[in-house]
């Protein structure tokens, strides 16, 4: 079906019109920029994009976030928000993702008062909803509209709609910030960041897609796709990922078996509190 008659990407269309202006929290990634995408064609100058930049925000998904936003042709703008310098959030707790959160929207709910805007706006989708995603608490505080959740869009849908409409992320892999690949507990640091940061961009420089470095101390341990693992065993392949790891400060590198999976460390939840693993 056209894109243009498609019910349910009309039922977005419609529901964006009637914020009357948005900012949408855009992180580059599908979800944010489909409907960055999507308000821009119904809102025009009356949407923007705003990109929270951190030391959580690994330098190459910045960069991914201002080209796609050209591409799209949507205003964008850049702010720091300072979830780091939060002891809540640099403690990493479990619920860690509710303060970075709870910064993005006091920041996007200044920028947008300062600047006339009327909603806020995330890429929640209804996948989404399975997850442990304490920063959905934080959206619900700030009353930010989750628009593909209203209208009952999936991530399949939004990867179709975007594809359909010419998006050039509509297959983009998931990627969360890089706080993420530290185990709850393990105090964020922004040298641990750039650590970790640096051997993924390292690890894309080989031809990985989807991949995450989680970080165990003196231990990298990598998660690539199923399908590039094979690759990843090849002798020489290998020699440059271990070179890599040790390069960027990781005593031991290691290629997790089970692969690439999101959130990982959610793995030794039990409701909201850590299991302890010998």
């Amino acid at each position: 079906m056209p894109p243009e008659v498609d019910p349910q990407l009309k039922r977005l269309e419609d529901r964006l019109r009637e914020l009357g202006s948005v900012v949408v929290c855009y992180s580059g990634g599908v979800d944010s920029a489909f409907v960055l995408l999507v308000a821009h064609r119904v809102l025009g100058d009356r949407a923007v994009g705003l990109t929270a930049v951190s030391p959580s925000l690994a330098p190459a998904e910045k960069a991914l976030a201002i080209r796609v936003a050209k591409e799209i042709g949507a205003r964008h703008e850049l702010v720091d928000t300072h979830e780091i310098d939060d002891p809540n959030y640099a403690k990493n707790p479990v619920d860690r993702c509710y303060y970075c959160k709870s910064e993005l929207y006091d920041v996007a709910e200044k920028w947008a008062r300062e600047q006339g805007f009327q909603a806020i706006a995330n890429g929640t989708n209804t996948d989404d909803l399975g997850d442990y995603r304490p920063g959905l608490e934080a959206a619900r505080e700030a009353k930010v509209v989750s628009p593909l959740v209203e209208v009952g869009m999936s991530k399949a849908d939004v990867r179709r709609h975007s594809k359909a409409l010419g998006l050039g992320v509509w297959d983009k892999p998931a990627s969360a910030c890089l706080s993420s690949r530290l185990p709850y507990g393990t105090e964020v640091t922004r040298e641990r960041l750039a650590q970790i940061g640096g051997l993924e961009e390292d690890l894309r420089a080989l031809g990985f897609r989807q991949l995450r470095v989680r970080w165990h101390e003196k231990i990298a341990r990598i998660e690539i796709a199923q399908d590039e693992l094979s690759r990843a065993l090849d002798p020489a392949v290998r020699d440059r990922i271990v070179a890599a790891g040790k390069k960027h400060g990781f005593v031991y590198v290691t290629l997790d078996l089970q692969g690439y999976r999101t959130g990982s460390h959610n793995e030794l939840l039990v409701g909201n509190s850590l299991r302890i693993v010998s």
